[in-house]
């Protein structure tokens, strides 16, 4: 995988030096004093990217092999934040920025966010979550130099994530016992770092679906893609995650759907995928339905598993006029002891019907500039995290605050910013010889 997927997209590669094939031409009429684009992207850019992934993979979790105490988990995941902080400033001292209205609707969701919490209702961990949350913008603020619609941060996204679930097949393979356990009903979860089996299969279909995309788009072999997709496809399955699936297939069908008119292998891909499909509808429809419902019964499976019970209760419960314009305050996405697992309803209990207003501005600009970017693959991408997203915030949590879903969508934006302008080169001035001195011919010489 790794040398493939490095291919052509190595920071200060073609990739960000402007000079990658199939890359949309530059406009004409390049303003003279638009900032230069960087001559490529730094290697410490992509370490950053990293440490933001580590940040956001949280604390809690299945029991691991070796008990890892909360605290130290806490320690780890809010320290690689600040040094991803100190870095991305170490690496961009001119604070040269992009704008981006991602990251500038961002940055004002941090207004409820701080009136909310300052209320204390939900104790002193709130300013700590504002204080982490302010730090992930400020970072996502100073990356933003880089991004110019390159693919350099796709592959930093399927590298990091492929090494999170490597970690989970590791545990698997030394302790199968630990990986699968009883207390979630067998489902692959994480032992060796505490992930839950909605977490596993988020990453796993994320990186299935960016690698396609390349593939597709070839930037990449079919060897390597296989070394991504096959163990991420077996992950996913043992995880069981319904959500991850459903945003998976829908997702590509939408990314793959926008290169149909000028994209001969994607064409061939989407025949190919609804006549497996066809099949597996057919062949395999019992088992099919077996995992998706995973044991449960069809009244347990069309409540959410019980979600649809806290819903209710959170929108009945009793609340202020302040309450409901900027909510609570940032907490842990629950209520009454019990995870919410809706980002638009835990956003409305942390930061209100204005934190909602802005999570769905997000939501919309991200969609409204990919629809109207011409076919490519850097679009295709886009359209996959963002309708990815989209689909898992009805049953997942973490739209509203640092999370790998606003991660998802800074991914998307970086793919969907146009290339920095870049002045022409100057002319040197030519020289003109000396202007020869007409020699005065007398007047006998000229008759």
């Amino acid at each position: 995988m790794g040398g493939d997927l490095r291919r052509g997209g190595l920071p200060g590669g073609p990739d960000t030096a402007g000079t990658r094939s199939g890359a949309e031409p530059r406009p004409a009429g390049t303003q003279p004093g638009a900032e230069p684009r960087p001559a490529g992207t730094p290697k410490i850019v992509g370490v950053v990217w990293g440490l933001l992934i580590l940040n956001t993979l949280g604390s809690t979790g299945a029991k691991t092999i070796i008990p890892l105490p909360r605290s130290l988990i806490q320690m780890l995941t809010m320290g690689a934040l600040l040094a991803a902080f100190t870095l991305a400033l170490a690496v961009n001292l001119r604070l040269r920025i992009r704008p981006s209205a991602f990251v500038f609707l961002l940055t004002l969701l941090l207004v409820p966010s701080m009136i909310s919490s300052l209320q204390l209702e939900s104790g002193f961990g709130a300013l700590f979550r504002c204080a982490r949350l302010a730090l992930f913008i400020g970072t996502l603020w100073l990356l933003s130099r880089w991004w110019d619609g390159s693919l350099s941060f796709v592959r930093h996204h399927i590298r990091m994530y492929f090494l999170v679930l490597g970690s989970a097949a590791a545990g698997l393979l030394i302790s199968p016992g630990a990986a699968l356990p009883e207390t979630y009903g067998g489902r692959l979860v994480g032992a060796l770092w505490p992930l839950t089996p909605p977490q596993i299969g988020q990453y796993a279909a994320v990186i299935i679906g960016l690698t396609v995309l390349l593939v597709m788009g070839g930037r990449t072999t079919r060897g390597s893609a296989v070394m991504v997709i096959v163990p991420s496809l077996v992950l996913l399955a043992l995880t069981h995650t319904r959500t991850a699936t459903v945003g998976l297939l829908i997702g590509l069908a939408l990314a793959i759907g926008s290169l149909v008119l000028t994209s001969a292998a994607a064409r061939r891909f989407f025949a190919w995928a609804v006549l497996v499909s066809a099949v597996a509808a057919v062949g395999f429809a019992s088992a099919l339905q077996a995992w998706f419902l995973r044991g449960q019964s069809q009244e347990y499976f069309t409540s959410l598993t019980g979600r649809a019970k806290v819903w209710d209760a959170l929108l009945a419960a009793p609340r202020t006029t302040s309450e409901k314009l900027f909510g609570v305050g940032l907490g842990d996405k629950s209520f009454g002891g019990l995870p919410i697992d809706n980002s638009w309803l835990a956003v409305y209990q942390e930061q209100g019907l204005i934190g909602v207003i802005l999570v769905a501005a997000i939501i919309v600009v991200l969609s409204g500039v990919a629809l109207l970017r011409p076919p490519s693959l850097q679009r295709a991408c886009a359209i996959f995290l963002i309708s990815y997203c989209a689909i898992a915030s009805y049953t997942e949590a973490g739209l509203g605050d640092a999370s790998p879903y606003l991660l998802h969508l800074a991914l998307a934006a970086s793919l969907l910013a146009a290339p920095a302008a870049v002045p022409p080169l100057a002319t040197p001035a030519i020289r003109q010889p000396p202007a020869v001195r007409q020699r005065r011919i007398p007047r006998w010489a000229r008759r």
